[in-house]
């Protein structure tokens, strides 16, 4: 049973710290936005 407890507590431990990291990085690293075009082949523009 010791052993049990002890697993739970470490995939416990485990878990936060990967989601502490995920929070980590979408909060203080978000990308930079930048508008993008691409050119579409057989479109017409009428001006």
């Amino acid at each position: 049973m010791p052993s049990l407890i002890r697993f739970l507590v470490f995939i416990g431990v485990v878990t936060g710290v990967v989601y502490g990291g995920f929070y980590v990085l979408s909060v203080y690293f978000e990308p930079e936005q930048k508008e993008i075009t691409t050119p579409l082949r057989g479109v017409k523009v009428r001006k």
